[in-house]
């Protein structure tokens, strides 16, 4: 075959290779978050535990973290807000426009936890002017500001103290599994996150305090 016959048949074959690369491209491309998140929430609208299971893994340090800031880094009241938002999901979750949506859905049902916790037991300490904060469902803004008083508040932190932080929160590892990672017993890591809680509650009710 001379160079020129091979030109031309390599030149003939680009537009199928191009289709193939495309319709391969199309296949392996990832889905769309609100293609993924009406998935999800039909899922766990049916019972799936598997959609709940994805639920969980995809939303649960996101939540954990908004729930943190609002509850003026209150570890026990921000678990017990997270834990009664997936727990009203199972039960009360149906169809989302999409991933905001379906954030918005879960911030909001959170919110409203910390809210009734704050109007029952009226703990200024520990949620300080709940009534006054933007309502999730209405924005980004409000989260965005969240998010920072945290960040802000993780930064006041040494390296290492921060690192445990985000192992225990956010990563969900035990006080064993990160002692073993740090050469450290788990008493000590229980002492770390002792004072990086305390640490972690003054800055952010500080913070706040003053923004709202």
């Amino acid at each position: 075959m001379t160079a020129s016959t091979l030109s031309i048949q390599l030149l003939a074959e680009a537009p199928a290779r191009r289709l193939m690369a495309a319709t391969l491209n199309q296949s392996t491309a990832a889905p769309h978050p609100d293609d993924e998140a009406r998935r999800i929430a039909a899922g766990v609208a049916c019972g799936d535990e598997a959609a709940f299971r994805e639920l969980y893994d995809r939303y649960h340090p996101r939540l954990l973290r908004f729930a943190l800031v609002l509850g003026r880094g209150n570890e026990a009241l921000a678990r017990d807000a997270v834990q009664s938002a997936f727990v009203t999901a199972a039960a009360k979750l149906r169809s989302v426009a999409g991933e905001e949506h379906l954030w918005n859905w879960l911030a909001r049902v959170t919110r409203q936890y910390l809210a009734k916790t704050w109007r029952r037991h009226r703990q200024d300490s520990a949620v300080v002017g709940m009534a006054e904060l933007p309502d999730c469902a209405n924005g980004v803004e409000a989260e965005s500001a969240l998010e920072e008083s945290l960040d802000a508040a993780l930064l006041t932190m040494d390296a290492d103290e921060r690192q445990v932080v985000e192992w225990f929160y956010f990563d969900r590892l035990s006080h064993k599994e990160i002692a073993d990672r740090l050469g450290v017993t788990p008493k000590s890591v229980s002492s770390r996150l002792e004072r990086a809680r305390a640490r972690l509650r003054s800055f952010i009710t500080r913070r706040l305090s003053h923004e709202t």
